[in-house]
């Protein structure tokens, strides 16, 4: 994908076009130095753990994470934090300048269920924040990844299975943000060649706490399975959706980051591992947890499950950057009862034991 030396590369350019020009200058970060990252949105499901891996990658100093939260003592000691708003547009500039920020990767956002109950906040992050990640990586020549999902989707589309190019038209703020943000992104890089990329990513299941999710419901379940031994799920058993452990989830992103340009065939791909119901999550989940007691009460984010895909078609993915997950149903379950058990109640429990001393 580099060009081996500065005359080779001068003498391509000669014989391009104008915007191919620019695309290649935005795509090359120098061959004697990694990429310097900046992730926004940092604290929230995806951010610590995305941080983690780019830096097993990249080295600790060249992956920056962010947020307008302040950070825990174990944040802080796994590599650099820095404020970052993402509607303050000159201070997102001062840190790319600042940082020599080469790639851009922005969680920040409203999900789904959290969205619908806020729908200007939800606009202000969703919306004009994507306005001025995009402006930013335009201006410096960045490349920029903005996750994208299933709730792009709406009741009008196919779900099963959902391809990568069909009709849309959600019925959500944050489905609309995602589609929007799709759009302006393929629009800049039809434009001024900017190299943006983007992953409709299915529900991602992590040991973290949900965070306001329709899918979250795949991780809550685990969290009260292990503590109490029930759960109130609000969708109803036979809902299915497609699903995607975090650790495939942050193996495509990078994987895509990676891949050269000319592999790619389009800006928005669908990825996906695995489609289940909560009904089947569960069977698994009782294999872990024999007396595990469900009951489902479905409340307003049944409808918004009911309008998205259930089986997502990442065929695209497969065949232009070779896409493989690694993770089914089985193996996370497997996992999940691992990490929530080490990572939560565990340290729940020694926290109880230490207080009651």
């Amino acid at each position: 994908m580099w060009r081996k030396c500065l005359s080779s590369l001068v003498a391509t350019q000669r014989q391009m076009q104008p915007l191919q020009k620019l695309r290649l200058m935005h795509q090359r970060v120098p061959a004697s130095r990694p990429p310097k990252i900046l992730i926004t949105g940092g604290l929230g499901q995806l951010g610590i753990e995305c941080a983690k891996l780019l830096r097993s990658q990249y080295g600790s100093e060249n992956v920056i994470l962010s947020d307008i939260i302040k950070p825990s003592q174990a944040v802080l000691e796994n590599g650099p934090y820095i404020f970052a708003d993402i509607l303050d547009f000159k201070g997102l500039q001062k840190i790319v300048v600042n940082q020599r920020i080469d790639w851009l990767i922005h969680f920040s956002a409203l999900l789904s269920a959290v969205g619908e109950q806020n729908v200007p906040l939800a606009v202000r992050v969703n919306i004009e924040g994507v306005h001025n990640v995009i402006e930013l990586a335009k201006q410096y020549k960045l490349r920029i990844f903005v996750p994208s999902t299933i709730g792009a989707f709406g009741p009008d589309s196919p779900r099963n299975p959902t391809p990568n190019i069909t009709i849309q038209r959600p019925r959500t703020i944050y489905g609309v943000s995602k589609v929007h943000a799709e759009l302006i992104g393929e629009y800049y890089y039809h434009k001024f060649g900017l190299d943006f990329r983007c992953l409709r990513f299915p529900g991602v299941i992590s040991s973290d706490p949900p965070g306001g999710g329709t899918t979250d419901y795949a991780v809550a379940v685990f969290h009260e399975a292990l503590r109490h031994g029930k759960y109130t799920c609000y969708l109803r058993p036979d809902t299915r959706l497609p699903m995607m452990y975090i650790e495939d989830c942050l193996r495509a992103l990078l994987e895509f980051m990676r891949a050269p340009n000319e592999q790619l065939k389009r800006r928005v791909y669908n990825v996906t591992a695995m489609s289940f119901t909560p009904e089947e999550l569960v069977d698994k989940l009782s294999k872990h947890v024999p007396h595990l007691h469900v009951t489902y009460k479905p409340d307003s984010r049944q409808s918004i499950a009911d309008s998205w895909p259930q089986v997502f078609d990442d065929s695209d993915a497969r065949r232009d950057w070779h896409w493989q997950h690694k993770y089914d149903l089985n193996n996370l379950v497997d996992f999940m009862v691992k990490d929530v058990q080490e990572n939560y109640i565990n340290v729940d429990n020694g926290e109880r034991q230490t207080l009651t001393i």
